[in-house]
């Protein structure tokens, strides 16, 4: 059985690939911090963060088995938004996304016996209006102090998701389509990955 490493402690990451039937992996976070190089298209910033967390965790792996590595950015007008800093932070990027379309884009890194991979997925996300109660309710349960452009698409904040055109999984930050295809690629199909039982 291929020893499976994800790069991540996101619980959304881990709850997807059990829900896949990956059951047998090993949560390895990555300590890489980079920030996205805004001078790179969104996919490619995304591709490169992911990669780069990939390659320090196979660094503390012992260099053998899969890893899988990921990174979610939100971006509003070609800017990224990471995690909001605090509660004011995450209040000012819930408004700035009241009642319009931002492009969620994460960037997936594989890498299986010295063989690397990557790939992004973007999902277009259009919030419906939203009001300063909605935001401050929302902002003190504290969902949205730990994600990406302040919202969880799979908790409370998909009340104010009013439409989605592309993977919802991606907005969730794990696009699974595109991780079956990349394993495909890398001649480790996904059905060999399934825990029995």
């Amino acid at each position: 059985m291929t020893r499976i490493i994800l790069a991540s402690r996101s619980p959304r990451r881990v709850q997807l690939l059990r829900e896949l039937g990956i059951r047998d992996f090993e949560i390895i976070p990555s300590q890489s911090e980079e920030e996205p190089d805004t001078a790179l298209s969104p996919e490619a910033a995304v591709e490169h963060i992911s990669m780069a967390k990939a390659r320090e965790v196979l660094s503390r792996a012992g260099g053998e088995g899969l890893i899988i590595a990921a990174d979610t950015l939100v971006y509003l007008d070609g800017r990224p938004l990471g995690k909001p800093s605090d509660e004011e932070d995450a209040k000012a990027m819930l408004r700035s996304l009241s009642g319009r379309e931002h492009l969620v884009v994460t960037g997936l890194a594989l890498i299986l016996d010295g063989r690397e991979l990557s790939a992004a997925e973007s999902t277009l996300v259009r919030f419906r209006e939203l009001s300063e109660e909605d935001i401050s309710w929302y902002v003190s349960t504290g969902e949205p102090m730990d994600k990406a452009g302040a919202y969880g698409a799979q908790g409370l904040g998909a009340i104010f998701i009013k439409g989605i055109t592309g993977d919802f999984f991606n907005v969730m930050g794990l696009p699974l389509c595109r991780l079956a295809e990349s394993l495909e690629e890398l001649g480790t199909p996904l059905t060999s990955l399934v825990s029995e039982g």
